[in-house]
């Protein structure tokens, strides 16, 4: 990866932290291109707005080491400002102090203040998964819409995928051919590029055979799996809008998504009586704290189907 592009001229100093903070993220951290690409960038908008704020002139790495919290408040504020939303504050700032607490301990800089700067609250919302019921019906309809029989398939194979081993659409996209979910494990890298195993299910494995055996080009193993209507890598904009017209097809809400079925595959497993801790694993979740929202989910969905069906519940007063 070249030096990340600030959008303006910085100090040498300041240029040669962030060259060398960059190849330690990428080496020593192990964080994937996209992750590295909002890092830099959300550094980038903090230099610029010093830059604004000093009158023009790039700080240095002097002038970052005297910073006060209220320098990171004002540039917090207007993050918030111009539009951005607390998870997107978040970030930026979770970025910032990331390059603070390298350039401390590398010994190029020193500012304790950062470390009394405040996260904005960030509001996760529950996930949303499909009934068990309409994941089956939208595995179904997705491989009869398309006019094309193959590009059906590959639908039905993509959605299966994202549902029977809870993968992320962009999991699901990056693999390769020759890791295609033919046995009964699927080795699948994730955030941060860590590895995971998850188990491959007998629907998953029709789902992507017959995908294969009508997909018209001939995939090398290194070609990715899904594919689009000129052989490359499926993008991820086709599956989310064919995901939109299912939806609208079917009468399922907003939140059915790509990513929903990944939420459905977990709620499904829950609700099955299984171990959290092993949900945590096959999703590749790092925090424990992430994989038990869907414990929240699944009482939702049960003081739900509770309220609706108990006759208690229905009595007033």
């Amino acid at each position: 990866m070249s030096a990340p592009a600030l959008g303006f001229s910085a100090r040498p100093d300041v240029q040669d932290a962030i060259d060398h903070w960059r190849r330690w993220m990428e080496t020593e951290r192990n964080l994937s291109d996209h992750t590295l690409s909002a890092y830099l960038g959300d550094m980038a908008g903090f230099l610029a707005f010093l830059t604004e704020f000093n009158g023009g002139s790039p700080p240095s790495l002097n002038d970052l080491a005297g910073l006060k919290a209220a320098d990171f408040r004002s540039w917090q504020s207007r993050l918030a400002m111009d539009g951005l939303i607390a998870a997107s504050r978040a970030r930026a700032l979770a970025a910032v102090r990331n390059f603070f607490r390298w350039a401390d301990r590398s010994g190029r800089m020193h500012n304790p203040a950062i470390a009394a700067v405040g996260t904005p609250r960030v509001k996760r919302p529950m996930p949303r998964p499909l009934t068990v019921i309409d994941a089956d019906r939208l595995l179904e309809e997705a491989e009869q819409e398309p006019e094309e029989p193959w590009i059906g398939k590959r639908d039905r194979a993509l959605f299966t995928v994202l549902y029977g081993c809870g993968l992320r659409i962009s999991e699901a996209l990056g693999l390769p051919r020759r890791d295609a979910p033919l046995g009964e494990l699927l080795r699948v890298t994730g955030k941060g590029r860590k590895e995971r195993v998850v188990p491959v299910l007998p629907a998953v494995t029709e789902a992507v055979r017959a995908y294969l055996d009508v997909c018209p080009f001939a995939l090398g193993p290194d070609d990715p799996l899904f594919v689009g209507v000129r052989g490359k890598r499926l993008n991820p904009a086709v599956a989310q809008r064919q995901m939109q017209h299912l939806r609208h097809l079917m009468g399922l809400p907003d939140s059915a998504t790509p990513h929903a079925l990944r939420h459905s595959f977990a709620t499904h497993l829950l609700a099955d009586g299984g171990d959290l801790r092993a949900i945590q694993d096959l999703l590749g979740h790092a925090s424990l704290s992430t994989t038990q929202r869907y414990t929240d989910v699944e009482s939702e969905q049960l003081m739900q189907v509770y309220r609706a069906a108990h006759p208690r519940a229905k009595m007033k007063g």
